[in-house]
């Protein structure tokens, strides 16, 4: 990433999203809003729906103070892109999923096989940030298939639900959700657990201050856990929140910013990719940190962990007997 970094004080930021759907086209927009991108790529299996989304942005950058580059349906601009957000999927499997991400599975495994192979042959050497369902098995995945370090293949993994479970816990202690600090471990699905002994409301243990309360954490948790599920019975899909995870993540690899937070990346122990803090800077996940945490909390993970591996496995038979 040394020669991503003098590219991007030489010339400009560039970014790639394949897959512009409901988060990929969130993901453009805000992009380009923020004045973030000088260049953008979008890449899209629909032709029509990445050329309307290239029109609806140029047009909108008569109204800013910024007027980026954008291109379409070319993997060959890869080859100079600093980052590459992969969003593609397909939302409906989860119509009925009852709160299984694992429905994806099969399709965006399929849009693995179709889109690595191009990726690797663009010669991209940015970051990769995925949000495809389910995201720890498809970010490993993905590295697999196109060969990048693994520091340089990130899932938004467990940052989103992070984000779910400092909303809940600020809703019951009526503080700023920023003032919630603690981390979701595991899979970004229904093994992952809200690690308690990590979360802090104002800077205090939340424990004590729950049983002040007398709130019970592991409804909090649920509340945490089902909450995507909430606003996809309700709209259909989710975008925001997921799109502003990884936006987040992708100006902590510009800036360099050695920002600590979850995301789904290897952890050597377990063998998998898994929702883990890790350090975000220019080169990606820069170092995974090892917060202690309490012999139930290590359960909960390995399980988790376990839970992910199996289903990677199942992925690479698939592959193998399809071969």
């Amino acid at each position: 990433m040394e020669n991503r970094k003098e590219y991007k004080d030489n010339i400009g930021r560039k970014y790639a999203v394949i897959g512009v759907g409901h988060v990929g086209s969130t993901i453009a927009f805000a992009l380009v809003t923020k004045g973030d991108a000088d260049e953008l790529v979008l890449i899209d299996t629909n032709e029509k729906k990445a050329r309307a989304e290239q029109l609806d942005l140029q047009d909108a950058t008569a109204r800013l103070e910024t007027r980026p580059k954008i291109k379409i349906q070319d993997y060959s601009e890869l080859a100079d892109t600093d980052i590459l957000f992969v969003t593609a999927g397909n939302i409906h499997a989860l119509d009925h999923a009852s709160g299984n991400r694992w429905a994806e599975f099969e399709y965006t495994r399929e849009i693995v096989k179709d889109i690595a192979p191009k990726i690797k042959e663009s010669g991209f050497h940015g970051v990769l940030i995925d949000t495809m369902n389910p995201c720890d098995a498809i970010s490993q995945y993905l590295q697999k298939e196109i060969g990048l370090p693994g520091s340089q293949v990130l899932g938004t993994g467990t940052f989103l639900d992070t984000a779910r479970m400092q909303r809940v816990v600020a809703e019951n202690f009526a503080v700023d959700p920023k003032n919630v600090s603690g981390f979701v471990y595991g899979e970004h699905g229904e093994s992952q657990f809200v690690a308690w002994s990590t979360v802090k409301v104002n800077g205090l243990d939340v424990k004590p201050l729950a049983a002040q309360k007398h709130l019970d954490l592991d409804k909090l948790e649920d509340q945490a856990r089902s909450g995507g599920w909430a606003i996809h019975s309700g709209k259909g899909y989710t975008s925001f929140a997921i799109a502003t995870c990884a936006i987040k993540l992708s100006r902590a690899v510009f800036d360099d910013a050695q920002l600590m937070c979850p995301c789904s990346t290897y952890n050597e122990k377990y063998d998998s990719y898994v929702g883990q803090p890790g350090i975000i800077g220019k080169n990606g996940v820069e170092e995974v940190v090892a917060i202690p945490l309490l012999p139930e909390e290590e359960v909960k993970l390995a399980n988790s962990a376990a839970t992910i591996k199996e289903k990677f496995k199942t992925m690479e038979v698939v592959e193998q007997v399809t071969n």
